[in-house]
C-alpha cells in the first residue's frame, strides 16, 4: 500500500518537500489546498503527510472512521511541552480523564467563572482612556491569559503562576507549530532557545502551584485547579500532580489564543461594519442596559455570538492532524497504518462551495435558518466527534461578556494609514499587530 498515488501538492522543493512554503507562508499553502483536490500528500522534508481539505474528508477522520486514528505528529512533538492533558491522551485515559474534567463546564460552574470573566472585563474596559492608542492584539492577548489563570489558580497562590503565563505562554505559541512540522534533526538548533526556556520555566511554575495548592485544603476552592484536586474516578482515584500539569497546560493553550485572537478579530471587523456593530449595541443596549454583564445575559445576546462565530470561521485553528492505527480509506485513497494525516480547517472554513463569498465578514450566515440548513460537517471550529473541545462553551461565554462590556463603553477604529492586519504563523490565523484607537462613545 503506497502514498504515491494519491496527488502531491503543488511546490514542493526536492530533499526538503514543502517545509520552504510552510515556512514562509503556512496559511498561505493551507488556503490553497481545496482548491487542489479533497485529499493530496504534503512532504516534510522526506515525510509524506496526506491532507484532507473537504468537508466529507475531514468528516470521515474525525467522525466516522474516529477509531481508526490517534492524534499525530504535531501532538507527538508538543508533549515533551503539553505532557499527556485531554488534546494528548489516548485510549483510556483519555476517556477517564475527560469523565474527570467534563463537570468542570457544567452550566452551574460556568455561572462562577462568568462573574470572574466580567469583572476583569471591567477592569480592562475601566484600564483605557480615550484617544489611547492600543494593540488589540496585544492587549486581548494579555486579557484572555489574564482571565484564564484568573479561573484556573486560587488568588492566594496564583500570582506566580499569572505573571509566567503572561510573559512565557505568547513565546511558547509563537514557535509551536513551526516546532511541531519542522524536522527531529532541527531540534537542537539556537532558534528554539527561547521556545525551550519558557516551556521549562512555565511547568515549574504550575508545579509549584499544584504543591501549594494541594497542601491547603483545595476542597473548598472554587478555581479549576481545586475543582481539578477534588475530582475522583469511579475507583475514588484523583488525578496526580503530573497529569495535573499535563491538563492544566492544555487548558492554557487551548483557552488563550483561540479567545484572544478571536477576540482582537471581532473587535476588527465590528470597526469595519458599524450596521453590524449598531445591531450589536441596540442587543446589549436592551439586555445588559449599565450594569455589568451576568451569566443569565450570555444567551441573550445571540448578534455577539454570531460575530464570534464568523471572526472563528474566518480566522480560527488552521489545522488538525491525526495519524492512521490501521489501514482506512479515506477520499477513496487507501492509507496504510501510521499514515500522518493533516486536516486542513483553514482550507474547509473558507471554501467557496461551502460558504458562498468566503472572504467576507457575515454573521448572518449563523442566523438560525442558515445554520439549520447547513450540514454539520461543513463546520469543525472546534473540533469533531469525541475530540471535540469541551471548553467551546467557556470561551464563547468569556468572549460574550468581553464584547458586551467593552462595546457600550469604547469605539475602536484603526489607527489612520495603518494595513489591514497581516496573520501569523501560527496554529491560529491571528493578526500580528492591530493598532487601534479607542474613542468614547457619548450616547452611553
Amino acid at each position: 500500500m503506497s502514498l504515491t498515488a494519491i496527488p502531491a501538492a503543488k511546490g514542493s522543493v526536492p530533499g526538503l518537500g514543502h517545509i520552504p512554503r510552510l515556512f514562509r507562508d503556512p496559511l498561505a499553502v493551507l488556503r490553497s489546498l481545496h482548491t487542489e483536490g479533497p485529499v493530496l500528500r504534503l512532504s516534510i522534508g522526506t515525510m509524506p503527510i496526506v491532507v484532507a481539505t473537504s468537508a466529507t474528508t475531514v468528516h470521515e477522520v474525525l467522525v466516522k472512521q474516529a477509531k481508526s486514528f490517534k492524534k499525530g505528529r504535531i501532538f507527538d512533538r508538543v508533549r515533551p511541552l503539553v505532557g499527556n492533558g485531554l488534546a494528548n491522551a489516548e485510549g483510556p485515559q483519555h476517556i477517564r480523564n475527560r469523565r474527570l474534567i467534563q463537570p468542570l463546564f457544567y452550566k452551574e460552574r460556568l455561572a462562577g467563572y462568568a462573574e470572574v470573566m466580567s469583572e476583569r472585563a471591567e477592569m480592562l474596559a475601566a484600564s483605557w482612556s480615550a484617544g489611547q492608542q492600543i494593540d488589540v492584539n496585544q492587549v486581548m492577548g494579555r486579557y484572555a491569559i489574564e482571565t484564564l489563570a484568573a479561573t484556573l489558580f486560587s488568588a492566594d497562590f496564583g500570582g506566580p503562576a499569572v505573571e509566567s503565563v503572561r510573559e512565557d505562554l505568547p513565546v511558547i505559541l509563537k514557535y509551536m507549530l513551526r516546532r511541531a512540522l519542522a524536522p527531529t534533526f532541527m531540534d537542537n538548533w539556537p532558534i528554539w532557545r527561547e521556545f525551550d526556556k519558557s516551556a521549562a520555566r512555565m511547568r515549574r511554575v504550575i508545579d509549584d502551584v499544584i504543591t501549594r495548592t494541594r497542601a491547603c485544603d483545595p476542597e473548598s476552592g472554587t478555581d479549576l485547579l481545586s475543582l481539578l484536586l477534588a475530582a475522583r474516578d469511579d475507583t475514588g482515584a484523583g488525578l496526580t500532580d503530573e497529569e495535573l500539569r499535563d491538563e492544566l497546560s492544555t487548558m492554557l493553550f487551548a483557552g488563550t489564543e483561540t479567545t484572544a485572537s478571536t477576540l482582537a478579530w471581532a473587535l476588527h471587523h465590528l470597526a469595519e461594519h458599524p450596521d453590524i456593530e449598531r445591531e450589536v449595541l441596540d442587543e446589549i443596549d436592551k439586555v445588559v442596559g449599565n450594569r455589568p454583564v451576568t451569566f443569565a445575559d450570555v444567551p441573550q445576546l445571540p448578534s455577539i455570538t454570531r460575530v464570534l462565530d464568523e471572526a472563528l470561521r474566518l480566522h480560527g485553528v488552521v489545522a488538525l492532524m491525526r495519524r492512521t492505527t490501521k489501514p482506512v480509506t479515506v477520499g477513496g485513497h487507501e492509507l496504510p497504518a501510521d499514515t500522518e494525516v493533516l486536516l486542513s480547517l483553514y482550507a474547509l472554513h473558507r471554501n467557496p462551495e461551502l460558504y458562498p463569498d468566503p472572504d467576507r465578514f457575515d454573521p448572518s450566515r449563523w442566523l438560525p435558518e442558515h445554520v439549520d440548513r447547513r450540514p454539520r460537517e461543513h463546520t469543525v471550529m472546534f473540533g469533531a466527534g469525541n475530540r471535540k473541545c469541551m471548553g467551546d462553551r467557556f470561551s464563547w461565554m468569556e468572549g460574550t461578556i468581553t464584547l458586551a462590556t467593552i462595546l457600550p463603553r469604547w469605539k475602536l477604529r484603526p489607527v489612520p494609514g495603518t494595513k489591514a492586519p497581516a496573520e501569523a504563523k501560527s496554529s491560529m490565523a491571528h493578526p500580528t499587530r492591530m493598532p487601534m484607537t479607542v474613542h468614547p462613545r457619548r450616547e452611553h
